[in-house]
């Protein structure tokens, strides 16, 4: 790889008798990786080699997935960088844990994050790009969790609407993405000298915002996939300067990680208890990981400032209300769910025709630029419910009265937007479909045929 000579020049003084071996591990082949998806049931097979296991995450693996495979699909799998995996793997996960992953697309570490949160508590995802956001979205829809919310706003915008607020946050920044350069030879081309500092001053205006809406007591974990110093050592030395409540929680390494470097910053020792991926010494892109805890006391419940009180009004104009009409054709279509999906009028929006999950203790959105408020569940039209792909994601075969099995060949077409001829000409309905145990769509059967549902955005072609 042509690797810029300023970038070479910098590392060969920063790493010394190491940097020969690290410029020449741009040139090796990236080992390739994936995670199973815990909120799934327990599939009756999987394409995938479960055999080589990745050490620092319960759900890893090593190896290559196929985003047009089954499991790819119906959220089984997810294909993720090893490095990326221990990030994720760092935030602190609790029962009802409030989780803000703030610079989350294209949604690995989201999606990690909502996996390990068994649907208790509430993850807000968020991504300032809009383009970048709608494949956040849909990166969390196929995993199946049913407690997120996507948002596409600024961090300032953020740190205004929820102060104080969460338990946890992950800012995995944007940064000068050196760490991708074996993977991306294109991102070779936007790094300049001056390019890490730059994304420093980024990274130090999104961390204010990020602590601005820390809970007391609550961690923020920061990471980058980048080697540069400016944006790592420096920008973690920052915060603890900046912020004396906060302090470093050492963060634990395996075979091939390193130790963090105190003296690429101001030599503070706490530093080394950060971790550096180097594409050298481990298989994954390069990353710096660090994570911080607030010595603040959580504040008791009890003690928190009550809530502004708003006029009725104002509440309703805030948080759409689902119309009677609407209720009754959702309770229509519900009937067939387990009784904790069918979800009480208190817990759902109505967005248009889109009707949401949303649990009625989450905080008010209404002024914020969001991409999915909450679980999308269907939409109405002309006096009926058409429920969602979403939903047929989040659901396992025994949670839907009527479920529909079919070959792997029958999958194929439907993905790619067919309609199914089956067998049964005397049922009728909605029906859950399912291949090898795994749900991947609803699809509406009619006169021995599956009318296709499958969006049309997200069909195979041929």
């Amino acid at each position: 790889m042509n690797l810029p000579q300023d970038f070479i020049n910098k590392y060969e003084k920063l790493l010394g008798t190491e940097a020969a071996d690290f410029l020449a591990s741009f040139d090796d082949p990236t080992q390739k990786g994936f995670r199973i998806n815990p909120l799934k049931n327990e599939p009756k097979q999987l394409e995938y080699s479960l055999n080589q296991p990745v050490a620092y995450t319960k759900t890893g693996y090593y190896g290559s997935v196929s985003g047009h495979s089954l499991e790819h699909q119906s959220g089984y799998v997810y294909s993720q960088d090893l490095s990326a995996m221990y990030v994720a793997e760092n935030v602190t996960v609790k029962p009802g844990a409030k989780i803000l992953d703030l610079c989350a697309a294209p949604g690995g570490k989201s999606t990690q994050v909502a996996s390990q949160m068994n649907n208790q508590g509430l993850l807000v995802s968020n991504e300032i790009n809009h383009g970048r956001a709608k494949i956040l979205a849909q990166n969390l829809e196929r995993i199946g969790a049913k407690n997120t919310i996507v948002l596409n706003e600024s961090p300032a915008k953020l740190a205004a609407a929820f102060p104080g607020y969460f338990d946890q946050i992950l800012v995995d920044a944007p940064c000068s993405g050196e760490g991708m350069f074996r993977k991306d030879h294109q991102a070779v081309a936007y790094w300049s000298k001056d390019y890490p500092d730059q994304c420093a001053k980024r990274q130090r205006e999104i961390l204010l915002s990020a602590y601005q809406m820390l809970a007391p007591g609550g961690s923020l974990l920061y990471s980058t996939c980048t080697f540069a110093p400016e944006e790592d050592e420096q920008i973690a030395a920052w915060l603890l300067e900046e912020f004396s409540t906060l302090k470093i929680v050492p963060i634990k390494t395996y075979p091939g990680m390193d130790h963090g470097r105190p003296e690429f910053a101001n030599g503070e020792g706490t530093l080394a208890g950060t971790v550096r991926l180097w594409p050298h010494h481990f298989q994954g892109d390069g990353h710096f990981i660090a994570k911080f805890m607030d010595t603040r006391q959580p504040v008791a419940a009890s003690e928190q400032a009550p809530k502004k009180k708003t006029k009725k009004k104002e509440r309703q104009k805030k948080q759409p209300v689902i119309s009677r009409e609407q209720l009754e054709l959702w309770q229509n279509f519900a009937a067939a769910l387990k009784p904790d999906l069918r979800f009480g009028r208190a817990d759902l929006r109505s967005y248009g025709d889109h009707l949401y999950y949303y649990d009625h203790s989450w905080p008010d959105i209404s002024r914020l630029k969001f991409m999915r408020p909450g679980l999308l569940l269907g939409e109405f039209k002309k006096k009926r419910f058409e429920p969602s792909y979403t939903l047929a994601l989040a659901l396992r075969p025994q949670d839907y009265a009527q479920t529909l099995s079919v070959t792997h060949a029958q999958w194929a077409q439907y993905v790619h937007g067919d309609v199914l001829q089956i067998a049964q000409k005397e049922s009728k309905g909605w029906a859950l479909l399912v291949c090898e145990g795994k749900p991947f769509a609803f699809g509406k059967i009619s006169g021995g045929s599956v009318k296709n549902f499958f969006p049309k955005g997200l069909r195979f072609s041929d």
